[in-house]
C-alpha cells in the first residue's frame, strides 16, 4: 500500500503547521510490472519517462515487509539503465526525513543521488554504499559509515534546513552529522551503479518514507546554514573557516557578529554594511585561520547581535556546527592523479573543476596531470598509456589505481594519502635559460626495503597554457547550465571559445616512459638507501618555465605510483642536482660526477676538444648539432674505455649556440658550446 499522511506538529512548529509524510511499501503493486504507472504519479524517472526503460519492475523476490519490494542491479561501469526519481518539492527551510529499508547484495553496491532542484541535473549529494560495507557521499570529504551487507537495514536521513545539520542513521543509530554546501534538495534518485571494478550493483529497497516540516518565517532572523573553511580537510593544513548567514526572517539583515570555535581557539568577527534581504543567502570568510587537529573536533558558528539587538527572534537556528576529523596523511606522501581529457570532449570540463579543486585543497600532497588526447596538448606515448588503462573521457586514475570519474577521486585519495609510501621523493635541478636545458634529479630516499622492480619516471607539467584554433575550444555539455553547475562552464558557451580557454596540469613530456626506467635500483635495496635518477628535458620556447612542475614518481612492481614529488622549477633547483648514481645491476660505465665530460676552449673559433673519462668499456655516440637538432658532425666508438680527448672541427662553422651530446648505454649528456 502506499499513502500520504498529514500529520500535526503543532507543539513543535509556530503555528501549527502540519507535516507531511509519504509512505510506501509497494504491496498494492502488480509483480514485474512497471512502478511509474502504478503509482498515480509519485514515482517517475530521470528522463520523466514512466514506464519506460529507465523504470523499475515491482518484484517479490525478497521484501522487509512482505510481499513486494523495488530491485536495482547492474553490471555496466556507468550503471543503469533503470534511473527512479521521486520528487519531492523544492525543500529548503524546515526539516526533511528521508528513510528506506535497504538490502545490498553481498560483495555489491548501492547508490542514490539527492537533486537540488525539480529539473534533473544539479547534485545536493551522491551515497555510495560501497562493496566494501562502507557509505561515503561524494561530496562530503571524510565522513563515512558502515552498512550491514547481505541483511535488510534501515537508513534514514535527517535534515534541517534552518542550521544546515545533515545526520546520517543506520538501524536507528547515528553515523554522524555534517554540513552541505547544497543545503538543499527536491528529489531522490535510484540508480544501480558501482564505482569500483568489478562493477556490480545490486540492491532492494522496501517501506520508502519522507516527512516534510515547513517553517514560518518569524520577523528578525539570521541563521547559520552552512559550516566549513577554506582548504583541503588534512591535518596540519591551514585552514580558513567559513559559514553561510540565510535571512530566515521578514526584516532585512544589515549586520550582526559572527563567533567561531574549533579546538579551543574561539574567532570572533563582526559584519556590517551588509543588504541581506529575506530568504537570501551569503557566505561569510573569516579572517583568522585556523591549523586542522587530528582527531574530530567540533567547528561550531554563533551570529548573534542581528541589526545590533542582541538575540534574534529564533535562537534554535543560531548555532550550527561541523565534526571535522581530518585525514591523517602518511610521513612524506604526495597522491598522482592523471586525468584522461581532451578539447573535444564535452563532458571533460568536469575534470579540469575537479583538478584544480584538489589543486586548491590539497597542493602539498596532490600532483594533478592532464594527460590530453587528440589536441594540440597531447604528448603521443603518455595518450596511448592512459587509453589501455580507461574506458572513456574524462576519466581518472589515482596513483594508477582503478578508473574512475574525476568528481570521484576522493574516496582512491583519501585512502593513498594514508598508505606509508616505500620512499620519499625529491627532486632536483639545474636550469639554464639560455640553453633552456632543464637537469632533472629525482631521489628516492627508501623508507621500506625495496628491489629493482621499483622504477622511477619524471613528468613535467604545465598551467595557464593557452593557445589558437579550433583544436583549443573546449567542448561544453555543462554550457546553458541544463546539466547542473560546473565550476563557471555553465554560464560558458559550447564550444568555450579558445581566446577564453586556459588549461591547467597539462602533461608536457614524460621520461623515460609511463612504465618508468628499468633500472632505476640495483637488484636489492635497503631501508635508509638512497638512489638518484637523471633527466635531460631541452624545453620548448613556447612552454613557461615559470608555470611548470616538475613531478618525480616512484612506480611500485604492481605498476602503481607509490610516491611521487612535485616542485616547480625554482624549487628543484633551490634542492640542488643530485648526481648521485643511477643505479643499475651493475656498476655504470659512466663516472656520476660534474667533469663527467668536458668541452674546451669553450667559446671556440677553430676546434673544440671534448675530454672523457669512462670506469669500464662502453659504447660510445659523440654528437655535435645547431639549435635546431641538425646533427653537424657526429662519430660513434666501440667499447671504449678509460680517458680520452677527441677533436671537434668547428672552424668555418657560423657563429652560434651549439650542443654537444654525449652519449653512452643510453645515458645522453649535453654540453652547450659558443662558437664565434
Amino acid at each position: 500500500m502506499k499513502q500520504l499522511l498529514l500529520i500535526s506538529l503543532g507543539s513543535l512548529l509556530t503555528g501549527g503547521i502540519m507535516a507531511q509524510t509519504f509512505f510506501d511499501n509497494f504491496d498494492s503493486y502488480t509483480v514485474n510490472q512497471k512502478l511509474g504507472p502504478q503509482s498515480s504519479g509519485q514515482w517517475t524517472t530521470w528522463s520523466n519517462a514512466p514506464g519506460g526503460p529507465e523504470d523499475v519492475n515491482v518484484v517479490n523476490t525478497d521484501a522487509f515487509s512482505p510481499s513486494n519490494s523495488l530491485r536495482f542491479t547492474s553490471t555496466a561501469a556507468n550503471g543503469g539503465p533503470v534511473d527512479v526519481v521521486r520528487q519531492f518539492g523544492v525543500l529548503n527551510t524546515g526539516q526533511f526525513s528521508l528513510s528506506f529499508k535497504m538490502k545490498v547484495t553481498s560483495g555489491s553496491a548501492a547508490y542514490f543521488n539527492l537533486q537540488k532542484n525539480a529539473a534533473m541535473g544539479a547534485y545536493a549529494l551522491d551515497a555510495f554504499f560501497q562493496d566494501n560495507g562502507t557509505l561515503v557521499f561524494n561530496q562530503i570529504a571524510g565522513f563515512s559509515a558502515n552498512y550491514p551487507q547481505g541483511t535488510w537495514f534501515d537508513f534514514r536521513l535527517d535534515i534541517n534546513f534552518n542550521i544546515n545539520k545533515w545526520e546520517v542513521f543506520i538501524d536507528d543509530v547515528s553515523a554522524g552529522y555534517f554540513s552541505n554546501t547544497v543545503n538543499q534538495v527536491a528529489a531522490i534518485d535510484l540508480y544501480p551503479v558501482d564505482n569500483a571494478t568489478p562493477y556490480s550493483a545490486d540492491f532492494y529497497v522496501d517501506d520508502f518514507q519522507t516527512i516534510i516540516t515547513p517553517y514560518t518565517l518569524t520577523a528578525l532572523n539570521a541563521a547559520i546554514t552552512y559550516v566549513g573553511f577554506n582548504g583541503g580537510n588534512v591535518a596540519s593544513n591551514v585552514v580558513t573557516p567559513k559559514c553561510k548567514v540565510r535571512n530566515l526572517g521578514t526584516s532585512a539583515i544589515t549586520s550582526f557578529d559572527i563567533s567561531a570555535n574549533y579546538n579551543g581557539t574561539t574567532i570572533n568577527q563582526s559584519f556590517s554594511g551588509l543588504n541581506l534581504t529575506s530568504l537570501a543567502e551569503q557566505t561569510f570568510t573569516l579572517t583568522t585561520p585556523i591549523t586542522l587537529a587530528a582527531g574530530s573536533n567540533a567547528l561550531t558558528f554563533t551570529v548573534s547581535n542581528v541589526n545590533g539587538m542582541g538575540a534574534d527572534n529564533d535562537p534554535a537556528d543560531d548555532v550550527s556546527s561541523m565534526l571535522v576529523n581530518p585525514v591523517v596523511p602518511a610521513e612524506g606522501k604526495m597522491v598522482v592523479g592523471e586525468e584522461a581529457t581532451g578539447t573535444w570532449c564535452q563532458w571533460c570540463p568536469r575534470g579540469a573543476v575537479y583538478m584544480d579543486m584538489f589543486e586548491s585543497d590539497y597542493d602539498q600532497f596532490w600532483a594533478g596531470i592532464a594527460v590530453h588526447n587528440a589536441d594540440p596538448m597531447v604528448v603521443t606515448d603518455y595518450d596511448a598509456s592512459i587509453g589501455q588503462l580507461i574506458g572513456g573521457y574524462p576519466s581518472a586514475l589515482v596513483d594508477r589505481g582503478p578508473e574512475v570519474d574525476p568528481g570521484q577521486m576522493n574516496t582512491d585519495f583519501v585512502a593513498r594519502l594514508q598508505t606509508p609510501p616505500v620512499a620519499f621523493i625529491e627532486n632536483g635541478a639545474t636550469w639554464d635559460p639560455a640553453t633552456r636545458m632543464l637537469y632533472v634529479s629525482v631521489t628516492a630516499d627508501f623508507q621500506a626495503a625495496a628491489n629493482n622492480n621499483y622504477k622511477i619516471a619524471c613528468v613535467l607539467t604545465e598551467d595557464g597554457v593557452t593557445g589558437t584554433g579550433a583544436g583549443w575550444s573546449q567542448s561544453n555539455a555543462y554550457a546553458g547550465g541544463a546539466n547542473g553547475v560546473m565550476g563557471g562552464f555553465e554560464a560558458l558557451p559550447n564550444p568555450v571559445p579558445a581566446a577564453t580557454m586556459v588549461y591547467n596540469h597539462v602533461a608536457r613530456a614524460i621520461q623515460p616512459s609511463f612504465a618508468g626506467y628499468a633500472n632505476s635500483f640495483p637488484a636489492s635495496v635497503n631501508a635508509g638507501d638512497a638512489h638518484t635518477v637523471n633527466f635531460l628535458f631541452i624545453l620548448p620556447a613556447t612552454w613557461d618555465e615559470n608555470n611548470l612542475h616538475i613531478i618525480g614518481m616512484l612506480i611500485d612492481p604492481s605498476g602503481r605510483i607509490d610516491n611521487a614529488g612535485k616542485a616547480t622549477i625554482t624549487e628543484a633547483v633551490a634542492n640542488g642536482y643530485d648526481y648521485g648514481t643511477v643505479a643499475s645491476t651493475e656498476s655504470l660505465p659512466l663516472n656520476q660526477v660534474d667533469d663527467r665530460f668536458q668541452v674546451y676552449p669553450n667559446p671556440t673559433a677553430a676546434n673544440t676538444t671534448v675530454a672523457i673519462q669512462l670506469e669500464q668499456p662502453a659504447d660510445v655516440q659523440l654528437r655535435l648539432t645547431d639549435m635546431t637538432g641538425k646533427i653537424m658532425t657526429g662519430r660513434n666508438y666501440t667499447q671504449l674505455s678509460g680517458a680520452h680527448t677527441i677533436e671537434l672541427p668547428t672552424a668555418g662553422m657560423p657563429a652560434g649556440v651549439y650542443f654537444v651530446e654525449f652519449e653512452v648505454n643510453g645515458m645522453i649528456e649535453v654540453k652547450r658550446l659558443v662558437v664565434e
